[in-house]
Formats: structure tokens, sequence, C-alpha cells
């Protein structure tokens, strides 16, 4: 395997944090190759990737990964139930059509599911709407309106309201704030809106 020599995102090490040792794991929407490379080298995880983009999955190749091309609202559906101890789709919800489906077939999937995405309720974001009245560009959300790959951008509270409609547990939480700091974990959800500036969560299906 290649290994990169970039310095790996701390969203990235939370959800590593997540992972037991050897793990079956899939990435959906898996980009280059980040995540699974760093969960190989430190879970030692049995990993598998699915990403639409030709260029990521020939970059993911040239890590040593196994990746194939795939869309996340069309493709889930080949995989078996419980195929995976894990499957996780990191900083990509946002950008599916269906995200309500795709969540349901991460927790089909995956014995539990883990998801992180930039959090459109941080209050940088809200400051930038209501005194620039134009939509944010940031560090985390770095594409202008016009060329964005993002559909449908959410907010913490609307993630968890997402959880309890499809009937999914929230094992854990994590919410980093602007310096990758973690969001103090006894502050309710409405602090976490507004000082998360991206979060992290496993879940698993509610009996």
């Amino acid at each position: 395997m290649i290994r990169s020599s970039e310095p790996v995102r701390v969203d990235l090490k939370v959800v590593a944090e997540l992972v037991h040792q050897g793990a079956r794991v899939l990435d959906v929407g898996c980009g280059e190759g980040e995540l699974l490379e760093y969960l190989a080298e430190e879970r030692g995880v049995d990993g598998r990737g699915i990403e639409i983009s030709q260029a990521g999955v020939n970059a993911c190749v040239a890590r040593g990964l196994s990746v194939i091309q795939g869309d996340a609202d069309r493709d889930l559906g080949y995989y078996p139930d419980l195929a995976f101890d894990y499957a996780i789709l990191s900083q990509t919800i946002q950008a599916t059509h269906a995200p309500k489906h795709v969540l349901g077939e991460l927790l089909r999937i995956g014995n539990k599911a883990i998801v992180s995405f930039p959090n459109f309720g941080h209050w940088d974001v809200r400051m930038r709407l209501l005194f620039g009245g134009r939509m944010p560009v940031s560090e985390k959300l770095p594409y202008s309106w016009h060329d964005t790959p993002n559909i449908h951008f959410c907010t913490i509270r609307d993630f968890v309201s997402l959880c309890d409609e499809i009937g999914a547990r929230v094992e854990k939480a994590v919410a980093l704030n602007g310096s990758g700091a973690r969001v103090p974990f006894n502050m309710p959800w409405s602090w976490w809106n507004l000082f998360g500036q991206q979060a992290v969560f496993l879940l698993s299906r509610k009996e």
C-alpha cells in the first residue's frame, strides 16, 4: 500500500476511534481513499470502498485499496444485509440525492453506521447568512452556491431528527469546533448545533 504523507484530518481520526480492530468496513463515497488507508494502518480493517468519481477510484487503487465505482444513491442495494461491521459515510451525506434512503441502506448493510458531515447550523454559517446575505464559503464549506457538490445541507439537529424518523439509535456522537477540538459531550443538541462545525455519529438499528 502506498502511504500518503499528508496529515490525517481530525474527523477521520474520530471515525477511526469508533471502529474496532480488524473490522469489516465499507466506506461509501470514499473519495481518494484517505480514510480507508488510515483505517487499514491504524485498525487493520478489511476495508472496501465505493466511489462515484473515476478519478477517486483511480487514486484509491494507486494506494492499494479495494474500491469500485458506484453511486451511493443507486448502488447500495446490491450489498447484502449485514455484509459489514461498519458502513461509513464520511462528509458525503449532504451530497446524496436521497439522504434518508442512503442512511437506511447503511444501517441495513452494516451492523453499525458511522456518518460525518459539516454542520450548517454552526454559528459562523449563521453569521455569514445574517450579515452577508449570501451562502457561506468557508474551510468546511469551500464551494460557491453555483458549483457545490452538496445538495442537502443539514444541521446536527436535522440529522438527529432524521435518525429518530428512521429508527436509528445514536450510540455515540462527537462534535468538533472550528479548531478541531471536541465540543463537550454534556452540552445539549442546541449547543452542539451552534458550536459544532462538523459532527461524527455512530448509529445502530433500534430493536
